[in-house]
């Protein structure tokens, strides 16, 4: 019986040694759980948003805006009554989140229809997620897909001189290094990323809960270890520090006063609630036009990431703050229109 139960030992902290041994070796056990936990809860949170999205929304699904690649679709929403009164409309380009390991475009479908009820075209696209998107691929499909809705205007209803970009979470990260490439050609010939917009298009950006230089974050705890699981599989490598490409990610070191204006928000209890204030202060040191949705520290109840996609009263206020912001961008550069005439 002692030597059955030795034998047990033995086994059990081989596998646990084994176990031990593939998570600090490998970065893709902990991208598959992580992914498993990410899906799940934006396909909840999608789902709470469906009796909420008004009727009259037109969706085309599944539009590939690149031949070459299978990951390179987009989904298209629009009201019926905005198009008859006005043909082609503000366009929104919706990039979604899932810590470039996870999420697909559907996961934020409803939203986006919500956000169409307001008066736009809005667009989400997929993009390859990492391990197999791997910096810059992500960001060069962004571009590739707003080169191509430029180029397919009128069937997708879509106003191309005014563009406006979006993103939730890693979203924000890509949408933000996009806007900086079509802005700062000395970024785009870093990056070696093709600008998919010319810069007088780019009317501005809805950043949510985003995060813009990952050097500037904690590596403690359980989201610190996330964080470096991210940076492994993105990067290609665990340690970037001397990889001068791969530090051209970190869009706060490369910002420009020619960068669009910016609507930044993210909740008093979101553990990347330091990276929208760094945004927010690079971008107000250089005099970029800014609007932003910060909480109290003490703010009741906690808002954690991707607090906007719950419609409660604070959802609902970064979404009327959201449609605001583009409103008095497009107010202002219909003053700028006729005042040129």
């Amino acid at each position: 019986m002692k030597k059955i139960f030795k034998r047990l030992i033995l086994i059990v902290v081989i596998l646990l040694v084994t176990i031990f041994a593939v998570f600090k070796l490998s970065p893709y056990p902990s991208v598959w759980l992580i992914r498993y936990g990410f899906d799940k809860e934006a396909i909840k949170v999608n789902a709470a948003l469906e009796q909420q999205v008004p009727d009259g929304i037109e969706t085309i699904n599944n539009i590939q805006y690149d031949i070459s690649d299978n990951d390179a679709f987009l989904d298209v929403y629009f009201h019926n009554d905005s198009i008859t009164s006005k043909k082609q409309l503000p366009v929104i380009v919706w990039t979604h989140g899932g810590g470039l390991i996870s999420g697909d475009k559907s996961q934020i479908s409803n939203y986006c229809k919500i956000l169409a009820s307001k008066g736009f075209v809005v667009i989400s696209i997929d993009y390859t997620i990492a391990p197999a998107g791997k910096y810059p691929k992500p960001i060069q499909q962004l571009n590739k897909a707003l080169a191509f809705i430029s180029a397919n205007a009128k069937n997708l209803h879509a106003d191309t001189s005014f563009f406006i970009l979006a993103g939730d979470s890693a979203g924000s990260m890509i949408a933000s290094a996009t806007a900086n490439i079509i802005t700062n050609p000395d970024y785009a010939k870093i990056t070696q990323v093709e600008p998919g917009l010319e810069p007088q298009q780019l009317k501005g950006l809805l950043l949510y809960c985003g995060i813009y230089n990952i050097d500037n974050t904690s590596t403690e705890g359980a989201f610190g270890t996330f964080l470096e699981t991210v940076k492994w599989v993105y990067f290609g490598k665990k340690d970037i520090t001397d990889d001068n490409y791969a530090n051209t990610a970190f869009v706060t070191n490369f910002l420009t006063s020619g960068f669009p204006p910016t609507f930044i928000s993210a909740g008093n209890e979101d553990p990347l609630l330091p990276q929208s204030k760094l945004l927010a202060g690079k971008l107000s040191a250089l005099n970029v036009s800014i609007d932003t949705l910060f909480f109290p520290k003490n703010h009741v109840p906690a808002l954690g990431h991707e607090y906007q996609f719950t419609l409660d009263d604070s959802g609902e206020m970064a979404l009327k703050r959201s449609v605001e912001f583009i409103q008095s961008l497009k107010n202002s550069t219909e003053t700028s229109e006729t005042n040129g005439r």
